[in-house]
């Protein structure tokens, strides 16, 4: 069943899905945050690894 992994139809669905949960408005927006906590998280583990090298 999933021996292909995603197909392009699955994508469309997946959008599809998100722009009617999240409505269009407010896309940007959720795009911005998780790009923001997406940054924190990897400047975070970043900080980690350099502390745990000291």
């Amino acid at each position: 069943m999933l021996r292909n992994g995603l197909e392009p139809w699955h994508l469309l669905i997946l959008a599809v899905v998100v722009i009617a949960l999240f409505g269009s408005k407010k896309l940007p927006d959720t795009a911005r945050a998780l790009g923001k906590s997406a940054r924190i998280l990897k400047s975070e583990a970043k900080a980690m690894k350099d502390d745990e090298a000291r």
